[in-house]
């Protein structure tokens, strides 16, 4: 019970979050010691913060409390490929701790307001090092994370044009959705840097998943329902066998 008071009194947030959540905290957390309570730090970071670059040194492990983060990829070219938005629970830098890299691996930006969890390198590494329990759930949590990027990577290099957006729509509804309705920004670039099509190819799918009324617009909003989601997900699962 005291470890359970010293995480509400560290996170605050956790009463303001949904209860899914919350519960992904208290889970990650459930063996981890005052010591490494005591060492939390919490941040409010607007959107469009770049709060992790590529290639410089690991000083800090970051969890998000609330809000949405994006991976940003820029060695191609120095192209700029957006390939991941994150939502549930996961400690950015724990990878590079359990592989032992001293450096981070990807670009990291805040999609929208995000409420921060930051825990200094050393505490952090401490903890895996002593803490079999709390190893085991970051390499389980690491491998699921891997495994989705490279399932993902691999469709999409079977989809061409409004196929693949279809695809990008359809998670983001899986990922992001409430009361069984997405709604998100119709941000065409943010679409773009994401798909890795030109904004042109973007406009041209949306406009005819919205004549085909497979998504629904209101301003700069796109919306989906569930029977708009599954249309995006037959759309797709004609091409890809099985899940996605």
């Amino acid at each position: 019970m005291m470890k359970n008071n010293a995480l509400e009194q560290a996170l605050p947030f956790l009463n303001q979050i949904d209860g899914s959540r919350r519960e992904q905290f208290e889970n990650y957390f459930r063996t981890a010691p005052l010591w490494l309570i005591n060492t939390f730090v919490v941040e409010e970071m607007k959107k469009g913060n770049v709060f992790v670059r590529e290639g410089d040194p690991v000083n800090m492990i970051y969890l998000i409390g609330e809000g949405l983060i994006k991976a940003t990829d820029y060695r191609i070219y120095g192209i700029r490929y957006d390939f991941v938005l994150f939502s549930k629970v996961y400690a950015f830098g724990g990878m590079e701790i359990i592989i032992n890299l001293d450096k981070y691996q990807t670009t990291l930006q805040t999609v929208t307001d995000c409420t921060v969890l930051k825990i200094p390198k050393a505490g952090f590494q401490k903890w895996m090092d002593t803490d079999i329990t709390a190893l085991k759930q970051e390499a389980r949590l690491m491998g699921e994370y891997l495994l989705q990027q490279d399932r993902e990577g691999r469709a999409l290099l079977f989809l061409q044009g409004a196929n693949r957006v279809a695809m990008v729509l359809a998670n983001r509804y899986k990922q992001h959705a409430e009361n069984g309705v997405l709604k998100m920004k119709g941000d065409r670039q943010e679409l773009s840097d994401f798909t890795g099509l030109c904004v042109k190819t973007i406009t041209r799918s949306i406009k005819k998943f919205r004549e085909e009324g497979m998504i629904t617009t209101s301003g700069n909003y796109i919306m989906i329902d569930r029977g708009q989601y599954l249309r995006l997900k037959k759309m797709v699962s004609e091409i890809l066998a099985g899940d996605f």
